[in-house]
């Protein structure tokens, strides 16, 4: 499996078949980084046709999408979803998007690329339960596969390198980049007069003071990716759940988690890795009165020796109004990312 996940990374293999795939401009973001092997049109069209396709799971009833949802930024509208052994799973479900970036998926970085990532729910056990080499005999013996498989990689038989290289490609397309907030920082709109405020307040380390884990004053993204302890719980609660301290070994780790991005959250609900906060609402509240502290939080949590910011409601208003800003109605609702028309 390690030589496996080497070669995915350095793309080995992977043909130059098909043709190039054209990101839109984002002028504002960060260069994208990009893999080694081509993104090609050919092979973002079989990933997202694999992305939907519950062949990928034991009995044939999962897919990627029933898990992560277009119209909730592809994430899930449930605190914790259940795989095909009817097991709920631990997490929350994460959105899927602007992930060239991320750096490492999960909540608790144990994928260390994006295609290293489709490796995960397809195996395991109590997600999608189906060991590649199912899988690949699955799509070997399925004709219309193996022959988008040809136009991507050549006369070859389908193995999970390809797989996860398609599936891959087609999830480097989803791209989150026509908000009201991306508008405004390229000069073609304004926000209202709440939306300002919440603006200054959430960049503003005496109030909001969001900007260190969520820089949104000159970085589009919304987050750092790194992983944090943002105060949800005192010990020893705050680490029931070890999340990164689970991946690196390190005490200093434990209940650190993934920052996610603040765009999308009208879509994204629940929230937190254990999806405890229902409405964004919630979030506010949370950081404004609910914040613990225990042995790992974050030291840019200012307000914990506090327990929370303690806005007031216009200011909670004010930062609400501004994260909503964020929310992109073109990314959930784009027909080049939804189910593609059977073969």
């Amino acid at each position: 499996m390690l030589l496996l996940l080497a070669l995915v990374g350095m793309g080995f293999g992977i043909g130059p078949a098909g043709r190039p795939y054209v990101f839109p401009a984002l002028s504002t973001f960060p260069a994208m980084p990009l893999p080694p092997h081509p993104i090609t049109i050919e092979g973002v069209a079989l990933g997202r046709r694999l992305f939907y396709d519950p062949i990928l799971s034991a009995d044939g009833t999962l897919a990627c999408a029933s898990c992560h949802h277009q119209q909730h930024a592809f994430a899930a509208s449930v605190r914790f979803d259940t795989g095909v052994s009817g097991v709920l799973q631990p997490r929350n479900t994460l959105p899927l998007f602007n992930l060239a970036w991320a750096g490492s998926m999960f909540w608790d970085g144990r994928a260390a690329t994006i295609e290293e990532q489709v490796f995960h729910p397809v195996r395991n056990a109590t997600e999608m339960n189906l060991p590649w080499t199912q899988v690949a005999q699955r799509l070997n013996g399925d004709q219309q596969y193996r022959a988008a498989f040809r136009q991507v990689f050549g006369n070859r038989l389908v193995d999970s390198t390809m797989v996860a290289n398609v599936v891959g490609q087609f999830l480097r397309t989803l791209l989150s980049y026509r908000t009201l907030y991306d508008r405004v920082i390229q000069g073609l709109d304004t926000f209202d007069k709440d939306q300002r405020m919440g603006y200054e307040l959430a960049n503003d380390m005496t109030r909001g003071d969001c900007l260190h884990c969520h820089p949104i004053d000159d970085n589009p993204l919304g987050t750092t990716f790194l992983f944090s302890n943002n105060g949800l719980d005192a010990a020893p609660a705050a680490f029931a759940d070890k999340g990164r301290g689970a991946v690196t070994g390190r005490a200093a780790d434990n209940g650190k988690f993934k920052i996610p991005s603040l765009r999308n959250l009208a879509y994204t609900a629940p929230y937190m890795h254990d999806g405890r906060f229902a409405t964004l609402a919630d979030v506010i509240d949370f950081y404004s009165e609910g914040v613990k502290p225990s042995p790992t939080i974050d030291n840019k949590m200012e307000f914990v020796h506090m327990g929370g910011a303690h806005l007031s409601a216009t200011e909670k208003r004010q930062i609400m109004a501004f994260l909503l800003t964020m929310s992109d109605t073109a990314f959930v609702t784009d027909p080049a990312h939804g189910a593609p028309q059977p073969w």
